[in-house]
């Protein structure tokens, strides 16, 4: 039997603010799983040509599957959501590319024909569930020598970083970090970040009912000099700081998929064309550097070059492995092309869910610059790999 694929479309995206993990942070006592609950439902409102009936498959990434983060996420979300008990969902881990393999998990059954819609996305409560909770490393990984002791703890392996590309410095680091947090004020006040935004119900025992419209973790006013002074917690006189990584945060996001078909017959929005993508493994002790043999791999199967890409989306765990990847392919550490509103030194990195808000504001970016026809989302992944999503344009005028 021979199929033809079909083309896939993100059709649109949302996220909750995102949160400080910990006792203060402003979702302390709000559960994960009703954070996933509201971006499925502003998916649903904000398309109302969606027939709740027509979504074929929830899937929704943690990395940490326990308590309110556990239980097959996709589809316990999907019925506290109020979506037909027809709908099926699963969960899904790839840790901080979790919402992007959930993408093209979810894509890739799309592009086959077993789904027409799909919703994808993710959610990290690090404050209820810190990274590495629960888990039980295999004795062997150390002892056999399998990967280094450093491999396990992700601050470690950006000093390692620093260590295999000496020239990638701390001062280089701490003014990428600072431009992060400057790019993300500008795109605040222009109006950039906050259409994307789902405001939550959060609640505390000491100040009762509130509501969530904002993100907590920026920084505005940063400073070099500032960063300068901040203590290196992973090494003595190292280079990774609260200041050039991003920090620990609470968030979720979600996305609407379809055939691009399916998209037009619901009168549902295009914002963005599938056109390829790369997972790939490098050591883990280096687990940074993931994003660029994923995204060479993702430009060979697509046909496209580095010289291509007009807009990038890459996710700031530590400032150290973007300036990796712009090193790799030869793009200049403050290139208006990256990142154009801020990155997650200064939004956050809600682990798993931080894939699909690289996706989100790709596309907002490319309704906008109708001069790029291609762009690309990419991120590191503990454990040592790298994650590459290219996309094309719908609203690109061709060439001038």
């Amino acid at each position: 039997m021979s199929r033809s694929l079909r083309e896939v479309v993100f059709v649109d995206g949302v996220r909750t603010p995102f949160g400080k993990a910990g006792p203060k942070g402003m979702y302390a006592q709000t559960r994960a799983d009703d954070l996933v609950v509201r971006c499925i439902r502003e998916l649903m409102r904000r398309n109302p040509g969606l027939p709740p009936e027509r979504v074929d498959e929830v899937a929704i990434a943690a990395t940490t599957q326990i308590g309110d983060q556990g239980l097959t996420i996709g589809r316990t979300a999907a019925l506290l959501a109020g979506l037909p008990t027809s709908v099926p969902g699963f969960a899904i881990d790839r840790m901080c590319a979790g919402a992007m393999t959930a993408v093209t998990t979810t894509a890739s059954g799309i592009a086959f024909g077993a789904y027409d819609v799909a919703i994808a996305g993710g959610v990290e409560h690090m404050g209820h569930h810190p990274m590495g909770e629960g888990v039980d490393p295999n004795p062997r990984f150390v002892s056999e020598k399998i990967v280094d002791s450093s491999a396990l703890v992700m601050g470690s392996t950006a000093e390692n970083l620093h260590d295999r590309f000496p020239h990638l410095t701390k001062e280089r680091a701490d003014a990428f970090a600072v431009g992060s947090q400057d790019r993300y004020a500008a795109a605040l006040a222009a109006g950039k970040i906050g259409p994307e935004l789902v405001p939550v119900a959060v609640r505390s025992a000491e100040q009762g009912w509130g509501l969530a419209t904002a993100d907590e973790p920026p920084r505005p006013g940063t400073t070099v000099e500032g960063l300068a002074r901040l203590k290196t917690p992973f090494r003595p006189h190292g280079h990774v700081t609260a200041g050039n990584a991003a920090g620990l945060n609470d968030g979720a996001t979600g996305c609407l998929l379809a055939a691009e078909d399916v998209a037009t017959e619901l009168g549902l929005q295009i914002g963005m064309r599938l056109v390829g993508f790369g997972f790939a493994g490098v050591e883990p002790e280096v687990m940074g550097v993931g994003p660029v043999p994923s995204t060479t791999k993702a430009l060979a199967s697509t046909g496209l070059t580095i010289d291509d890409i007009g807009l990038f989306e890459l996710n700031e765990a530590f400032a150290v492995q973007v300036l990796a990847f712009l090193d790799h392919f030869g793009i200049a550490d403050d290139d208006p092309r990256v990142n154009m509103w801020g990155g997650a030194i200064a939004v956050g990195h809600p682990l798993a869910s931080s894939g699909v808000r690289l996706m989100t504001q790709l596309s907002r970016q490319f309704a906008e610059r109708p001069d790029v026809r291609y762009g690309l989302t990419a991120m590191c992944v503990g454990i040592g790999m790298g994650g590459t999503v290219i996309w094309e344009n719908p609203a690109w005028e061709g060439e001038k």
